[in-house]
């Protein structure tokens, strides 16, 4: 059982290496990612502009908005070119057999 705080989002199963998902997550799509087998969650929607990132390409641990080309590394939610100067949201996640939990950076 995930630790308290923690929803399920999604299946291993359902990603492959260098896939990614968007999901729901308490009302905030949220980006699921496998990168080399290690799942990742950040936000779903690019800082600069209203664009789902999980339309974009994934390459490797950096994700790109697919509406103005800006790229977010998935792990640290750093926005790395721009247009977009903010950071993206990451989420905290914990894996268990084949089901996928993620919960809030602060809780």
């Amino acid at each position: 059982m995930a630790d308290a705080g923690f929803v399920k989002v999604a299946q291993v199963s359902e990603i492959g290496s260098g896939d990614m998902i968007s999901v729901d997550f308490s009302g905030d799509a949220v980006l699921v990612a496998n990168v080399d087998g290690v799942i990742h969650a950040c936000d779903d929607i690019c800082s600069h502009a209203y664009a789902s990132l999980s339309e974009g390409d994934l390459n490797g641990a950096e994700v790109e908005c697919p509406l103005h080309g800006a790229c977010f590394n998935i792990t640290t939610g750093e926005a790395l070119t721009p247009p977009a100067e903010a950071p993206i949201k990451v989420f905290r996640v914990q894996v268990e057999g084949d089901d996928i939990y993620v919960a809030s950076p602060g809780e």
